[in-house]
Protein backbone atom coordinates (compact mmCIF):
# COMPACT_ATOMS: atom_id res chain seq x y z
CA UNK A 1 0.00 0.00 0.00
CA UNK A 2 0.94 3.35 -0.60
CA UNK A 3 0.43 4.89 2.92
CA UNK A 4 1.41 4.58 6.45
CA UNK A 5 -0.05 3.48 8.97
CA UNK A 6 -0.15 2.75 12.83
CA UNK A 7 -1.44 1.13 15.58
CA UNK A 8 -1.28 0.07 19.39
CA UNK A 9 1.72 0.67 21.41
CA UNK A 10 5.47 0.84 19.73
CA UNK A 11 8.19 2.25 20.79
CA UNK A 12 9.64 5.60 19.50
CA UNK A 13 12.46 4.16 17.91
CA UNK A 14 12.45 0.59 15.78
CA UNK A 15 14.97 -2.47 17.20
CA UNK A 16 15.70 -0.57 20.66
CA UNK A 17 14.15 -2.00 23.71
CA UNK A 18 10.40 -2.35 24.21
CA UNK A 19 9.34 -3.78 27.80
CA UNK A 20 6.04 -5.28 28.59
CA UNK A 21 5.12 -4.59 32.27
CA UNK A 22 6.80 -7.47 34.26
CA UNK A 23 10.06 -6.02 32.38
CA UNK A 24 10.53 -8.96 29.48
CA UNK A 25 11.40 -7.52 25.77
CA UNK A 26 8.70 -7.32 23.62
CA UNK A 27 9.10 -9.52 20.53
CA UNK A 28 9.93 -7.03 17.37
CA UNK A 29 9.26 -9.01 13.72
CA UNK A 30 9.81 -7.44 10.79
CA UNK A 31 7.47 -8.35 7.80
CA UNK A 32 9.20 -7.38 4.66
CA UNK A 33 8.56 -7.93 0.90
CA UNK A 34 11.26 -8.03 -2.25
CA UNK A 35 13.78 -9.16 0.45
CA UNK A 36 14.85 -5.51 2.43
CA UNK A 37 13.64 -3.41 -0.90
CA UNK A 38 9.88 -3.16 -0.79
CA UNK A 39 7.07 -2.42 1.68
CA UNK A 40 7.21 -3.71 5.18
CA UNK A 41 5.67 -3.30 8.45
CA UNK A 42 7.73 -3.58 12.38
CA UNK A 43 4.99 -5.84 14.47
CA UNK A 44 5.70 -6.20 18.12
CA UNK A 45 4.62 -9.62 19.99
CA UNK A 46 3.71 -10.68 23.30
CA UNK A 47 5.59 -13.92 22.79
CA UNK A 48 8.41 -15.06 20.24
CA UNK A 49 7.04 -15.50 16.91
CA UNK A 50 9.39 -18.86 16.06
CA UNK A 51 7.97 -20.99 19.22
CA UNK A 52 6.20 -23.71 17.56
CA UNK A 53 4.46 -26.47 19.70
CA UNK A 54 4.28 -28.76 17.22
CA UNK A 55 4.25 -29.60 13.60
CA UNK A 56 1.56 -31.94 11.76
CA UNK A 57 1.85 -33.64 8.18
CA UNK A 58 1.31 -31.66 5.01
CA UNK A 59 -1.88 -32.01 3.45
CA UNK A 60 -2.40 -31.80 -0.42
CA UNK A 61 -3.90 -28.67 -1.48
CA UNK A 62 -3.31 -28.07 -5.02
CA UNK A 63 -5.46 -27.92 -8.24
CA UNK A 64 -4.61 -29.27 -12.07
CA UNK A 65 -5.34 -27.40 -15.29
CA UNK A 66 -7.77 -29.15 -17.84
CA UNK A 67 -5.71 -28.69 -20.74
CA UNK A 68 -7.82 -31.15 -22.76
CA UNK A 69 -10.46 -28.32 -22.88
CA UNK A 70 -9.05 -26.57 -25.75
CA UNK A 71 -9.22 -23.44 -27.07
CA UNK A 72 -12.87 -22.60 -26.43
CA UNK A 73 -14.77 -19.71 -25.34
CA UNK A 74 -15.76 -20.91 -22.13
CA UNK A 75 -18.98 -20.00 -20.11
CA UNK A 76 -18.96 -21.44 -16.32
CA UNK A 77 -22.23 -22.10 -14.98
CA UNK A 78 -21.34 -21.40 -11.41
CA UNK A 79 -24.43 -19.09 -10.47
CA UNK A 80 -26.14 -22.01 -8.88
CA UNK A 81 -23.80 -23.06 -6.25
CA UNK A 82 -25.16 -22.62 -2.92
CA UNK A 83 -22.23 -24.02 -1.46
CA UNK A 84 -18.43 -25.30 -2.12
CA UNK A 85 -17.31 -27.12 0.87
CA UNK A 86 -17.45 -27.26 4.37
CA UNK A 87 -14.86 -24.42 6.02
CA UNK A 88 -12.99 -21.67 4.21
CA UNK A 89 -10.36 -23.70 2.93
CA UNK A 90 -11.84 -27.09 1.89
CA UNK A 91 -14.61 -24.72 0.23
CA UNK A 92 -12.10 -23.10 -2.11
CA UNK A 93 -12.64 -24.66 -5.66
CA UNK A 94 -10.20 -23.12 -7.89
CA UNK A 95 -11.45 -22.67 -11.42
CA UNK A 96 -8.89 -20.92 -13.63
CA UNK A 97 -4.99 -20.94 -13.13
CA UNK A 98 -1.51 -20.24 -14.54
CA UNK A 99 1.43 -19.67 -13.14
CA UNK A 100 0.53 -16.10 -12.34
CA UNK A 101 -2.74 -16.21 -11.01
CA UNK A 102 -5.80 -18.49 -9.82
CA UNK A 103 -9.15 -17.63 -9.67
CA UNK A 104 -12.05 -19.57 -8.15
CA UNK A 105 -15.01 -19.12 -5.34
CA UNK A 106 -15.99 -20.30 -1.88
CA UNK A 107 -19.08 -20.66 -0.57
CA UNK A 108 -18.23 -22.28 3.24
CA UNK A 109 -20.94 -23.98 5.26
CA UNK A 110 -19.21 -22.88 8.59
CA UNK A 111 -18.85 -19.17 9.31
CA UNK A 112 -16.05 -19.23 11.49
CA UNK A 113 -12.28 -20.60 10.53
CA UNK A 114 -11.60 -22.86 14.07
CA UNK A 115 -7.78 -22.27 12.97
CA UNK A 116 -5.38 -19.54 10.74
CA UNK A 117 -4.34 -19.28 7.97
CA UNK A 118 -1.47 -17.90 5.93
CA UNK A 119 -0.69 -18.16 2.26
CA UNK A 120 3.02 -18.70 2.02
CA UNK A 121 2.93 -18.69 -1.89
CA UNK A 122 0.49 -15.61 -3.12
CA UNK A 123 -0.68 -12.71 -2.43
CA UNK A 124 -4.83 -12.62 -1.92
CA UNK A 125 -7.52 -10.55 -3.03
CA UNK A 126 -10.74 -11.81 -1.82
CA UNK A 127 -14.08 -10.30 -3.24
CA UNK A 128 -16.89 -10.50 -0.86
CA UNK A 129 -20.20 -11.27 -3.84
CA UNK A 130 -22.15 -12.22 -0.62
CA UNK A 131 -22.10 -12.03 3.28
CA UNK A 132 -20.42 -9.84 5.80
CA UNK A 133 -18.11 -10.64 8.42
CA UNK A 134 -14.75 -9.85 10.15
CA UNK A 135 -10.78 -10.13 9.04
CA UNK A 136 -8.64 -11.24 12.14
CA UNK A 137 -4.84 -10.87 11.15
CA UNK A 138 -1.84 -9.82 13.58
CA UNK A 139 -2.34 -6.23 11.56
CA UNK A 140 -6.22 -6.46 13.73
CA UNK A 141 -9.98 -6.21 12.94
CA UNK A 142 -11.26 -5.23 9.29
CA UNK A 143 -14.72 -5.56 8.95
CA UNK A 144 -15.87 -6.41 5.52
CA UNK A 145 -19.24 -6.53 3.16
CA UNK A 146 -20.95 -7.30 0.60
CA UNK A 147 -18.56 -5.72 -2.15
CA UNK A 148 -15.68 -5.22 -0.84
CA UNK A 149 -12.19 -6.01 -2.47
CA UNK A 150 -10.17 -7.23 0.34
CA UNK A 151 -6.30 -7.23 -0.17
CA UNK A 152 -4.02 -9.90 1.59
CA UNK A 153 -0.28 -9.50 1.65
CA UNK A 154 1.10 -13.08 1.62
CA UNK A 155 2.23 -14.40 5.06
CA UNK A 156 -0.60 -12.52 6.72
CA UNK A 157 -1.66 -15.05 9.40
CA UNK A 158 -5.48 -14.51 9.77
CA UNK A 159 -9.19 -15.62 10.20
CA UNK A 160 -12.42 -15.02 9.04
CA UNK A 161 -15.93 -14.88 11.07
CA UNK A 162 -18.85 -14.27 8.50
CA UNK A 163 -22.00 -13.41 9.78
CA UNK A 164 -24.20 -16.72 9.98
CA UNK A 165 -26.97 -14.95 8.58
CA UNK A 166 -27.59 -14.71 4.86
CA UNK A 167 -25.70 -16.34 1.82
CA UNK A 168 -21.96 -15.89 1.85
CA UNK A 169 -20.65 -16.24 -1.40
CA UNK A 170 -16.59 -15.26 -2.43
CA UNK A 171 -14.26 -14.86 -5.36
CA UNK A 172 -10.89 -15.76 -4.40
CA UNK A 173 -8.19 -14.99 -6.27
CA UNK A 174 -4.08 -16.06 -5.34
CA UNK A 175 -1.39 -13.80 -7.02
CA UNK A 176 2.32 -15.09 -7.36
CA UNK A 177 3.28 -11.48 -7.38
CA UNK A 178 2.27 -8.36 -5.12
CA UNK A 179 -1.59 -7.13 -5.89
CA UNK A 180 -1.08 -3.46 -5.92
CA UNK A 181 -2.73 -0.17 -7.04
CA UNK A 182 -2.27 1.01 -10.68
CA UNK A 183 1.15 2.35 -11.57
CA UNK A 184 -0.41 5.11 -13.64
CA UNK A 185 -2.70 6.32 -11.19
CA UNK A 186 0.58 6.83 -8.66
CA UNK A 187 2.25 10.23 -8.28
CA UNK A 188 6.28 9.81 -7.68
CA UNK A 189 6.22 9.34 -4.24
CA UNK A 190 2.89 6.65 -4.07
CA UNK A 191 0.27 8.70 -3.58
CA UNK A 192 -2.90 8.13 -5.97
CA UNK A 193 -3.52 11.13 -8.50
CA UNK A 194 -6.70 13.31 -8.58
CA UNK A 195 -7.80 11.83 -11.50
CA UNK A 196 -7.61 7.89 -10.27
CA UNK A 197 -11.13 6.09 -10.24
CA UNK A 198 -10.61 5.88 -6.29
CA UNK A 199 -8.19 7.18 -3.86
CA UNK A 200 -6.84 6.94 -0.40
CA UNK A 201 -9.92 7.58 1.74
CA UNK A 202 -11.60 4.85 -0.03
CA UNK A 203 -9.32 2.84 1.19
CA UNK A 204 -10.09 0.89 4.67
CA UNK A 205 -6.79 -0.55 6.37
CA UNK A 206 -7.62 -2.24 10.12
CA UNK A 207 -9.36 0.07 12.51
CA UNK A 208 -8.88 -1.33 15.64
CA UNK A 209 -5.64 -3.70 17.35
CA UNK A 210 -7.12 -6.95 18.11
CA UNK A 211 -5.17 -8.91 21.20
CA UNK A 212 -5.29 -12.60 21.94
CA UNK A 213 -2.89 -13.24 24.70
CA UNK A 214 -4.54 -16.34 25.91
CA UNK A 215 -1.89 -19.97 25.83
CA UNK A 216 -3.36 -22.67 24.42
CA UNK A 217 -3.24 -24.77 21.03
CA UNK A 218 -3.51 -22.74 18.11
CA UNK A 219 -3.35 -23.95 14.70
CA UNK A 220 -1.88 -22.38 11.55
CA UNK A 221 -2.40 -23.90 8.00
CA UNK A 222 0.31 -22.37 6.10
CA UNK A 223 0.03 -22.82 1.84
CA UNK A 224 3.29 -23.71 0.48
CA UNK A 225 4.22 -25.38 -3.06
CA UNK A 226 0.97 -26.97 -3.46
CA UNK A 227 0.17 -28.39 0.60
CA UNK A 228 -1.30 -27.07 3.46
CA UNK A 229 1.62 -27.35 6.24
CA UNK A 230 0.50 -27.49 9.78
CA UNK A 231 2.14 -25.16 12.44
CA UNK A 232 0.86 -25.79 15.80
CA UNK A 233 1.54 -23.15 18.55
CA UNK A 234 0.91 -22.66 22.59
CA UNK A 235 0.34 -19.17 21.85
CA UNK A 236 -1.98 -16.85 19.28
CA UNK A 237 -0.03 -15.67 16.63
CA UNK A 238 -2.33 -12.53 17.11
CA UNK A 239 -0.47 -11.89 20.16
CA UNK A 240 0.34 -8.35 18.65
CA UNK A 241 0.27 -4.68 21.09
CA UNK A 242 1.17 -2.67 17.91
CA UNK A 243 2.80 -2.58 14.73
CA UNK A 244 3.24 0.36 11.91
CA UNK A 245 4.70 0.11 8.06
CA UNK A 246 3.13 -0.05 4.91
CA UNK A 247 2.24 -3.81 4.63
CA UNK A 248 -1.37 -4.83 6.02
CA UNK A 249 -4.63 -5.98 4.90
CA UNK A 250 -7.14 -3.76 3.96
CA UNK A 251 -10.54 -3.11 1.77
CA UNK A 252 -11.84 -1.32 -1.22
CA UNK A 253 -15.43 -1.47 -2.04
CA UNK A 254 -16.41 -1.97 -5.52
CA UNK A 255 -19.29 0.78 -4.93
CA UNK A 256 -16.23 3.57 -4.20
CA UNK A 257 -14.54 2.89 -7.41
CA UNK A 258 -16.14 6.11 -9.66
CA UNK A 259 -16.35 5.24 -13.20
CA UNK A 260 -14.31 6.89 -16.38
CA UNK A 261 -16.83 7.58 -19.18
CA UNK A 262 -16.69 9.37 -22.89
CA UNK A 263 -18.44 10.63 -25.72
CA UNK A 264 -17.65 7.23 -27.38
CA UNK A 265 -16.58 3.93 -25.92
CA UNK A 266 -14.12 3.78 -23.54
CA UNK A 267 -11.90 0.41 -23.52
CA UNK A 268 -11.48 -1.84 -20.68
CA UNK A 269 -8.29 -0.32 -18.86
CA UNK A 270 -10.01 2.64 -17.48
CA UNK A 271 -11.81 0.08 -15.59
CA UNK A 272 -8.42 -1.13 -13.76
CA UNK A 273 -8.60 -1.33 -10.37
CA UNK A 274 -5.62 -2.86 -9.46
CA UNK A 275 -2.14 -4.42 -11.13
CA UNK A 276 -0.45 -7.35 -10.37
CA UNK A 277 2.39 -9.84 -12.23
CA UNK A 278 1.11 -11.31 -15.42
CA UNK A 279 -2.59 -9.78 -15.06
CA UNK A 280 -4.65 -6.79 -14.14
CA UNK A 281 -7.74 -6.68 -12.46
CA UNK A 282 -11.03 -4.22 -13.25
CA UNK A 283 -14.01 -3.29 -11.76
CA UNK A 284 -17.56 -2.68 -13.88
CA UNK A 285 -19.92 -0.52 -12.43
CA UNK A 286 -22.72 1.61 -12.57
CA UNK A 287 -22.11 4.60 -14.85
CA UNK A 288 -23.97 6.42 -17.73
CA UNK A 289 -23.48 5.43 -21.44
CA UNK A 290 -21.49 7.11 -24.10
CA UNK A 291 -22.88 10.31 -25.16
CA UNK A 292 -21.62 10.97 -28.91
CA UNK A 293 -25.20 11.39 -30.96
CA UNK A 294 -23.96 8.39 -32.56
CA UNK A 295 -22.47 6.62 -29.94
CA UNK A 296 -23.20 2.55 -29.29
CA UNK A 297 -23.16 1.84 -25.78
CA UNK A 298 -22.59 -1.84 -26.42
CA UNK A 299 -18.45 -3.08 -26.59
CA UNK A 300 -17.31 -3.24 -30.13
CA UNK A 301 -15.86 -6.68 -30.95
CA UNK A 302 -12.19 -7.76 -30.06
CA UNK A 303 -9.09 -9.77 -30.64
CA UNK A 304 -7.09 -11.03 -27.64
CA UNK A 305 -3.64 -10.93 -29.12
CA UNK A 306 -1.90 -10.57 -25.79
CA UNK A 307 -4.10 -12.04 -22.97
CA UNK A 308 -7.17 -14.03 -21.93
CA UNK A 309 -10.17 -12.33 -20.37
CA UNK A 310 -12.25 -13.47 -18.18
CA UNK A 311 -15.72 -11.79 -16.41
CA UNK A 312 -16.97 -12.59 -13.20
CA UNK A 313 -20.71 -11.44 -13.14
CA UNK A 314 -21.83 -10.05 -9.94
CA UNK A 315 -24.93 -7.58 -10.23
CA UNK A 316 -27.35 -6.23 -12.63
CA UNK A 317 -28.34 -7.23 -15.93
CA UNK A 318 -25.49 -7.39 -18.77
CA UNK A 319 -27.25 -5.79 -21.89
CA UNK A 320 -23.72 -7.57 -24.15
CA UNK A 321 -24.49 -11.39 -22.95
CA UNK A 322 -27.55 -13.32 -22.95
CA UNK A 323 -27.67 -16.23 -20.87
CA UNK A 324 -25.23 -15.31 -18.03
CA UNK A 325 -26.22 -15.41 -14.30
CA UNK A 326 -25.39 -13.63 -11.39
CA UNK A 327 -22.22 -15.68 -10.09
CA UNK A 328 -20.89 -16.76 -13.81
CA UNK A 329 -17.86 -16.79 -15.00
CA UNK A 330 -17.07 -16.27 -19.22
CA UNK A 331 -13.51 -16.81 -20.20
CA UNK A 332 -12.55 -14.99 -23.80
CA UNK A 333 -9.32 -16.45 -24.78
CA UNK A 334 -6.14 -14.81 -26.58
CA UNK A 335 -6.62 -16.26 -30.44
CA UNK A 336 -10.47 -15.67 -30.70
CA UNK A 337 -12.07 -12.33 -31.40
CA UNK A 338 -15.29 -11.69 -28.60
CA UNK A 339 -18.19 -9.30 -28.58
CA UNK A 340 -21.91 -8.93 -28.20
CA UNK A 341 -23.60 -11.34 -28.79
CA UNK A 342 -26.37 -11.05 -31.50
CA UNK A 343 -28.77 -7.95 -31.56
CA UNK A 344 -26.97 -7.04 -28.39
CA UNK A 345 -25.36 -3.75 -29.97
CA UNK A 346 -28.94 -2.78 -31.90
CA UNK A 347 -30.87 -3.05 -28.71
CA UNK A 348 -28.04 -0.98 -26.74
CA UNK A 349 -28.07 2.14 -28.86
CA UNK A 350 -30.31 5.08 -27.10
CA UNK A 351 -29.66 3.49 -23.95
CA UNK A 352 -28.43 5.95 -21.10
CA UNK A 353 -26.94 3.70 -18.34
CA UNK A 354 -26.02 0.63 -17.09
CA UNK A 355 -26.36 -0.82 -13.20
CA UNK A 356 -23.65 -3.99 -13.91
CA UNK A 357 -21.05 -4.88 -11.57
CA UNK A 358 -18.76 -7.22 -12.56
CA UNK A 359 -14.74 -8.33 -12.11
CA UNK A 360 -12.77 -8.55 -14.66
CA UNK A 361 -9.33 -10.48 -14.81
CA UNK A 362 -7.24 -10.36 -17.52
CA UNK A 363 -3.91 -12.76 -17.57
CA UNK A 364 -0.89 -11.61 -20.10
CA UNK A 365 -0.19 -15.68 -20.30
CA UNK A 366 -2.93 -18.19 -21.56
CA UNK A 367 -4.77 -19.19 -18.66
CA UNK A 368 -6.58 -22.72 -18.42
CA UNK A 369 -9.86 -23.74 -16.80
CA UNK A 370 -9.42 -27.01 -13.62
CA UNK A 371 -10.44 -30.24 -13.22
CA UNK A 372 -12.76 -28.74 -10.48
CA UNK A 373 -14.26 -26.56 -13.26
CA UNK A 374 -14.99 -28.93 -15.97
CA UNK A 375 -18.53 -29.53 -14.38
CA UNK A 376 -19.55 -26.16 -14.89
CA UNK A 377 -18.90 -25.71 -18.47
CA UNK A 378 -21.57 -24.44 -20.58
CA UNK A 379 -21.41 -26.68 -23.71
CA UNK A 380 -23.19 -24.46 -26.38
CA UNK A 381 -21.16 -21.29 -25.47
CA UNK A 382 -18.97 -21.37 -27.95
CA UNK A 383 -21.54 -21.53 -30.66
CA UNK A 384 -23.88 -18.47 -28.54
CA UNK A 385 -22.63 -15.97 -31.30
CA UNK A 386 -24.55 -18.00 -33.97
CA UNK A 387 -27.97 -17.52 -33.47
Amino acid sequence: MAYYVRMGQIPPKRHTQFRQPDGSLYKEELVSSKGFSGIYSNLYHIYNPNEVKSIGTPKPFHWEPAKEHGLNQTHLKTSGVETTGDDYLSARRMLMMNNDVMMGICAPKKRKMGYYFKNADGDELIYIHDGEGVLYSQFGKLEVKKGDYVVIPRTTIYRFEFAEEGPLRLLVIESHGPIETVKRYRNEVGQLLEHSPYCERDIRPPHEIHVEREKGDYLVQIKKQGFLHQYHYAHSPLDIVGWDGYLYPYALSIHDFEPITGRIHQPPPVHQTFQAWGFVICSFVPRLFDYHPLAIPAPYNHSNIDSDEVLYYAEGEFMSRKGIDRGSFTIHMGGLPHGPHPGTVEKSIGAKETKEYAVMLDTFRPLFITTDALEFVDKNYPMSWTE
